[in-house]
């Protein structure tokens, strides 16, 4: 697993400026909070960076191998986690320095400078996961928090092997039930003869009403959501039909007791079309708000606002998605632009929004050419 290395130079750091997340208030105390302090407060900071593989957001949750990582040991302390993410890695340096984070959780790679200003934790195990041989990677600690650093050292050898089952999301609904991956895949069409695109026909048409949406369009979406299937799991959460995740489910209404009941989970996905629909209202044409709703629903309004906003920057279109818009999104997956002081929401998978759109677009002309 390849991951990004966070390489920090002390001899030319310059004062960075803060990142996204919320502060400590002002740090008195003669040495940063230790391990018993974090434990009282219940709550671990660290700092990261966005990126593929330290932290990102998808649909209102979080990811990244970084993230999991520094979450399963969070919890194993007690501790709920909370990240700071920041745009460069000088600034990582300075929130630890100022207190204002535990740790720094971002594969750093380690110098002789770094080792002398700060602990480095986990050497051998996060480069042994990262497949860094040529260039040992480690997580850093202030150096006056000597009970954070042990308890963190003994967590990564204790649990190293694991790291790969750590970093696997797994998920549960309210009972409990643990879920992993799943996909029965269906056929696109079910009966060419009778223009039948799927079982569930009866629900699309009757919810597509409530959006004023072509029920091919809707059709077309489920499918490239989970081929029809209702019991689908994607590897990043998602449930069911429409593929609703645990906190999209969470604001439509939608109990996770019942996520895979194709009705329930179906009206959960209009009602949150719904909301997209409103949040895009400003997009007068039509048509172009679809292609908006569409990638808003595959990666969250956040993502696809700062595409908006970079596009605004650039002179071009923010209301208009083919060779405007979309650009945007596809670049939002390079640092340049994901570290753009515009992307409030930083990394996204934007190749996989990009073809999610026009997938489902074409397979609605499909379906409009078999079935009324």
């Amino acid at each position: 697993m390849a991951l990004a290395l966070c390489t920090l130079l002390l001899s030319c750091r310059k004062e960075a400026p803060r990142g996204l997340g919320v502060f400590r208030s002002a740090n008195t105390a003669a040495t940063a909070p230790d391990l018993w302090d974090i434990q009282q407060t219940g709550e671990l900071i660290i700092a990261t960076l966005y990126g593929p593989d330290t932290y990102f957001e998808h649909q209102g949750e979080p990811f990244g191998t970084q993230y999991l990582l520094a979450d399963a040991y969070a919890r194993s302390i007690g501790c709920t986690l909370r990240v700071d993410v920041v745009r460069t890695p000088e600034a990582l340096l300075s929130h630890l320095q100022d207190g204002d984070a535990d740790i720094v959780a971002c594969t750093t790679a380690v110098t002789d400078s770094l080792r002398d200003e700060f602990q480095v934790v986990g050497q051998n195990e996060l480069t042994r996961f990262t497949k860094a041989a040529d260039t040992p990677v480690a997580w850093l600690l202030r150096k006056d928090t000597p009970d954070l650093a042990q308890s963190l050292t003994q967590w990564m050898h204790d649990n190293q092997d694991r790291f790969a089952a750590i970093t696997t999301p797994t998920f549960s609904d309210s009972e409990g039930h643990i879920y992993t991956p799943r996909r029965r895949n269906y056929s696109p069409i079910l009966n060419m003869a009778k223009g039948q695109i799927s079982q569930y026909d009866h629900l699309l048409r009757r919810y597509s009403t409530t959006i004023h949406w072509d029920w091919r369009l809707l059709a077309a979406q489920a499918y490239q959501e989970s081929t029809f299937d209702p019991n689908a799991v994607s590897h990043m959460g998602a449930m069911g039909l429409m593929q609703l995740m645990p906190a999209t489910a969470r604001s439509v209404g939608v109990d996770m007791a019942h996520i895979f009941d194709p009705e329930t989970n179906l009206r959960g996905a209009v009602a949150y079309i719904a909301q997209l629909d409103r949040h895009y209202a400003d997009i007068a044409n039509p048509t172009e708000r679809i292609r908006f709703i569409l990638a808003a629903y595959n990666a969250g309004p956040g993502h696809i606002d700062d595409a908006r906003s970079l596009a605004a920057a650039a002179g071009r279109d923010p209301s208009r998605w083919t060779s405007s818009v979309d650009h945007f999104v596809l670049s939002l997956s390079q640092p340049q632009y994901y570290n753009d002081p515009l992307a409030t929401h930083g990394y996204m998978r934007g190749s996989e929004t990009y073809n999610y759109v026009a997938s489902i677009l074409q397979r609605w002309e499909e379906y409009r050419k078999i079935s009324r």
